[in-house]
């Protein structure tokens, strides 16, 4: 069977998203998509303080009223976040109409997209999805990931991003030496390379990878002699 969903990393910088709706189901997909630079405006009659206290700071646009149907247009996405139904199932149609991208909470059938269960380590995001039929399931699966990938992962993604730029700029087009770049990051310990080492020492690591050197430092020198 086909699966509904696509997953796919989409940019949210600068793309106008809707929020209709102001209780906390309203407030957890703000606080989502807050994570993401995106430019949130939040319509609804009554408002949970938290969102009043995200409008106060400057982070979301509100408006205390109820829904319009041309509120949708020119949008990039919606999310109707409702707690009445016919509201929800109103702005799906006008964003159906007008051929937005609309999230119904809690009602996959009515969802062009979904959100997952997503474990951030910086720059590193897992996301685990069941095709809107089992989000409970994700959320388990999204605390187990958390044990697979500790917090050092935000540290071994910021290096790794800042080594692929080096090996572009050095081996750009030499595809070979890339890969062997690469793999000689993947191969390395970095359990141990962030417990034991400074960020300045893991510098000198990357740079002597860039060259060809370490993991396993020709087998710590032989040896050390043997």
């Amino acid at each position: 069977m086909a699966n509904k969903y696509i997953p796919l990393n989409f940019s949210l910088k600068r793309r106008s998203c809707l929020v209709v709706g102001g209780g906390e189901v309203a407030l957890r997909k703000i606080e989502n998509l807050l994570e993401y630079e995106s430019d949130i405006t939040v319509i609804a009659p009554k408002i949970d303080e938290k969102i009043e206290y995200f409008a106060e700071k400057g982070g979301i646009k509100l408006e205390k009223r109820e829904y319009k149907s041309t509120d949708v247009n020119n949008i990039g996405m919606v999310v109707a976040a409702s707690d009445n139904n016919d509201v929800n199932k109103a702005v799906h149609d006008d964003c159906r109409k007008t051929n937005v991208p609309v999230n119904v909470v809690d009602n996959p059938d009515l969802c062009d997209f979904t959100f997952p269960a997503v474990l951030k380590r910086g720059s590193l995001s897992v996301a685990v999805s069941t095709d809107g039929r089992a989000p409970f399931l994700a959320a388990q699966l999204k605390v187990i990931l958390g044990s697979i990938f500790p917090p050092r992962w935000r540290r071994i993604a910021l290096y790794a991003g800042r080594f692929r730029d080096d090996v572009m700029e050095k081996w750009g087009d030499n595809s070979q030496k890339k890969a062997e770049c690469f793999n000689l990051f993947l191969q390395a310990d970095w359990k141990e390379i962030i417990k034991a080492k400074s960020d300045e020492d893991i510098k000198l690591v990357l740079d002597k990878m860039l060259e060809g050197g370490i993991p396993g430092e020709a087998e710590d020198e032989e040896n050390k002699g043997n």
